[in-house]
């Protein structure tokens, strides 16, 4: 049986109690956890293994539903100190015998001999089940509340709800772009991990997507995860929730999954949580300073795409005709947005540019310099391509004329189709405009 984040294996050290199941709010880089508990003689109180506490960002350890009057926070002694004073088996050389515990902290005993030495805690057994993590300290919080409401993780007025922030869990976003010809389709998943030692059983869960700022909390490194596709092991998840789409929320997406789920320890859950509709273009994609010198090289492989939901930040793969051809990250992005993927590369586009460069008024305060750039584009691909380069750097001040325009950054954009190789010959097309500029 999986054990709740906050339920431990034996009662006495924990009072009152804690649901089961939890209530998780998933953002990007942490999860908000909301479980029901339970009053008793006016107190909430309960056991914070090491292992957990030390991904709990601080001060965010409260209570939902209840008015608290005051709360404590002691860190407890480990389990290993529960038996100083008691025997032990103790194991060296091929040998046992019983000694006394006298000091859990560095394994100090008192033999049969009446001498006090340590030994290493491979040697010793016990006659009682240790817990996991035995020498590890724990924390005991304790609420003391109004009222002795109860209820479950619904949030609702008068509920109490026991509510932290923890680095144990995240989600992220994954996309695959799988091309046929001119057919696409675009998978995307969402990763949700729990790096902890502790196993959620889930009642409902939000994924938010978007930028939240926190203040104060230490990150702590997340455990290394072993994910699984929950549509292919359908073994580990009974059967799989959807996820659908919630709407924004203050420039947030958010994202709510259909049903209860486990999220293991120290494991993940990957579901499909969108299927837009996209459009796309292939393209070959550049940028270069702007110069006064001419140059040549090659374009990379690009891709446009237009989704007709919004597209949380991820990283994306592309496959065509089921090979790999690239992956790289995008950024969040709105319907309707055209999304630009840089994979690499394509030796089949090139260009050359070539620069002839006047000067006009030299060495007057009004001396201009004139560039007429011409730039030859060459596709050995067997179908028209669109080549789009862009120039960097471009004096503020300059004016420009001809086939290239200036986008809103400043920048130069070339645009241009160049037809399919012919046979043997590459297609080609040229593109010149001209750039006048101070020469200060």
């Amino acid at each position: 049986m999986s054990k709740p984040l906050l339920a431990l294996a034996t009662s006495a050290m924990l009072i009152g109690t804690v649901s089961h199941a939890a209530d998780l709010r998933i953002y990007s880089g942490f999860g908000e956890v909301r479980q029901a508990a339970a009053v008793q003689n006016g107190q909430i109180s309960l056991n914070l293994p090491v292992s957990l506490y030390n991904t709990i960002i601080p001060d965010s350890l409260d209570l939902d539903g209840v008015q608290v009057v005051s709360r404590s926070l002691v860190q407890q002694a480990n389990w290993l100190s529960s038996l100083e004073g008691k025997t032990v088996t103790l194991r060296e050389n091929n040998k046992t015998e019983r000694v006394t515990l006298v000091r859990a902290r560095d394994l100090l005993i008192r033999d049969s001999q009446g001498q006090y030495r340590t030994v290493q805690a491979a040697s010793l057994s016990y006659d009682a089940l240790p817990p996991l993590n035995p020498f590890s300290p724990s924390w005991q919080a304790t609420f003391n509340v109004t009222g002795n409401a109860t209820g479950n993780a619904t949030g609702a007025v008068g509920k109490p709800i026991l509510t932290y922030l923890t680095r144990a869990l995240s989600w992220t976003p994954r996309y695959t772009v799988k091309l046929t010809g001119s057919t696409l389709v675009l998978a995307a998943l969402a990763d949700i991990r729990n790096s902890s030692d502790q196993s959620f059983d889930v009642n409902a869960a939000e994924l938010y997507a978007g930028e939240v700022q926190l203040e104060g909390g230490q990150v702590y490194p997340l455990a290394r995860t072993q994910a699984f596709d929950a549509q292919t092991t359908a073994g580990s998840v009974a059967q799989a929730p959807k996820v659908n789409s919630l709407g924004e929320l203050r420039g947030l997406y958010r994202y709510g999954l259909s049903q209860p789920f486990t999220l293991p320890a120290s494991g993940s859950v990957s579901l499909p949580f969108l299927n837009p509709r996209v459009s796309f273009e292939r393209f070959g994609v550049a940028g270069v300073g702007f110069s006064l010198s001419g140059g040549k090289g090659n374009l990379n492989r690009g891709y446009r795409l237009k989704s007709d939901t919004e597209l949380p930040a991820g990283p994306v793969t592309v496959r065509e005709d089921g090979r790999l051809v690239g992956q790289v990250s995008v950024q969040t992005t709105s319907a309707n947005t055209p999304v630009d993927l840089n994979l690499g590369t394509d030796p089949d586009l090139s260009y050359i540019r070539s620069a002839a460069v006047t000067v006009q008024g030299k060495g007057t305060k009004t001396s201009t310099v004139t560039v007429r750039v011409t730039y030859t584009f060459e596709n050995a691909k067997d179908r028209p391509t669109r080549f789009e380069l862009t120039e960097y750097g471009l004096d503020e001040r300059a004016t420009v004329t001809g086939q290239a325009t200036r986008t809103p950054e400043g920048n130069l954009l070339i645009k241009t189709d160049v037809p399919a190789r012919s046979g043997k010959t590459n297609g080609k097309a040229s593109v010149t405009f001209t750039v006048v500029q101070p020469n200060s």
